[in-house]
């Protein structure tokens, strides 16, 4: 009987990278997949894993989404025909979806960022979320709770080696 591989260990089913920052920068109401359009050098520059969404964002212009500023390095091998390393791509997503995304982020204060690049059976797809922007407070609250949660099982750690030593 064969063996099947694991989703995880399989290299159509893969992350590229993440947008940690995002996470910590907005608030994420909520998300979509959406596919790229890419050419050849970028999709062989992505299956060497490089990739930057740092400083990323989702920009509409008629009617269509782009992702913009997001950084995928030339491809090490390509020739004449490599890709410009931010150009904008333009993303691939149903029209109410679209619809949908545009009036969300007209909102004041809304934007769209994305999340994650990643391979889905063979093809990049990128996850974007409207997200609103935290204010300082928000930031220094949610850095204050991780480090009490972080205190607290300490203690839970220290109390159960105390117990376990007796």
């Amino acid at each position: 009987m064969a063996s099947k591989k694991k989703a995880k260990d399989d290299p159509r089913n893969k992350v590229i990278a993440t947008n940690r920052k995002a996470r910590h920068d907005y608030v994420i109401e909520d998300t979509y997949e959406a596919g790229i359009s890419l050419m050849g050098t970028e999709v062989k520059s992505l299956r060497m894993g490089r990739a930057s969404l740092v400083e990323g964002f989702v920009s509409d212009q008629y009617g269509e989404l782009y992702l913009e500023n997001v950084h995928i390095p030339e491809y090490l091998n390509g020739s004449w025909t490599n890709h410009a390393a931010r150009r904008r791509r333009k993303l691939l997503l149903h029209r109410h979806e679209i619809e949908r995304l545009i009036s969300k982020s007209s909102e004041v204060g809304h934007t769209i960022v994305p999340l994650k690049l990643y391979f889905k059976d063979g093809r990049v797809k990128v996850e974007i979320a409207l997200a609103k922007g935290k204010k300082m407070y928000d930031k220094r609250h949610a850095l204050r709770e991780k480090q009490d949660e972080r205190e607290k099982q300490a203690q839970m750690s220290l109390r159960y080696r105390m117990q376990q030593a007796r």
